[in-house]
């Protein structure tokens, strides 16, 4: 079944609200890998400071709902509130992304109090900058990881849903190995715990695959699903 391009189009899109050290670097690390980006800030200064390097970048008051509709952010289906210093507007405004019914919301926290109240009024993922770098979480915001650990010397570990290449044939076969240049550490069904990878693991739809490899490597293999 072909997939709906509006849709396709509509996911690739983030809009990152609050364009601090932790916004600024995650708007420009999605950007860089090809993702749609509306980056906002009340300031003007840093707007313009990132004006040039996103796909979008305006100032606006992001507790207001009319002038975030207006703005088309009801519209997204992901979205990273990362307001740092001004609890009062991380709060309002994630509350806002909660009312517009948005799918996959990241906010930013700057002590685990502050993200426990993200969580209690609706946010689907908090993030503590100390412990969560934008590069880490601008894969995870794109929807193609479900996690990303990368390590020193280039290298990296991603939890991610099987490539459709993959799919009906053992581990030994497919090839994604000889192929990209990675090794499916262990394999996750449905409504199952992960086991390790063989040769002759039989990967199925909506299985999950732990990959281990070259971070290119596996950001590649991670794009095809």
């Amino acid at each position: 079944m072909r997939s709906d391009p509006l849709a396709d189009k509509q996911v690739s899109r983030v809009v990152v609200i609050g364009l601090g050290r932790f916004g600024s670097s995650l708007a420009r690390e999605l950007n860089a890998r090809g993702t749609e980006v509306l980056g906002i800030d009340s300031d003007p200064a840093i707007v313009r400071r990132y004006a040039d390097e996103l796909t979008h970048a305006v100032v606006a008051d992001t507790t207001d709902p009319e002038v975030m509709r207006q703005l088309g952010v009801d519209e997204f289906q992901r979205a990273v509130v990362g307001i740092g210093t001004d609890l009062e507007a991380s709060i309002i405004t994630t509350a806002l992304l909660v009312d517009f019914h948005i799918p996959n919301i990241w906010a930013k926290a700057v002590s685990r109090q502050h993200g426990r109240i993200l969580e209690r009024i609706g946010a689907h993922h908090v993030v503590l900058p100390e412990h969560d770098m934008g590069e880490r979480v601008a894969h995870l915001v794109t929807g193609r990881m479900l996690d990303y650990i990368e390590f020193e010397d280039d290298y990296a570990m991603v939890k991610t849903r099987a490539p459709e290449e993959a799919v009906g044939l053992p581990l030994g076969k497919s090839r994604l190995r000889s192929k990209y240049g990675v090794t499916v550490v262990g394999v996750k069904r449905p409504g199952q715990g992960f086991t390790y990878a063989t040769a002759d693991t039989v990967v199925n739809h909506h299985d999950v695959l732990i990959l281990a490899g070259r971070t290119a490597e596996v950001e590649q293999v991670a794009d095809l699903t």
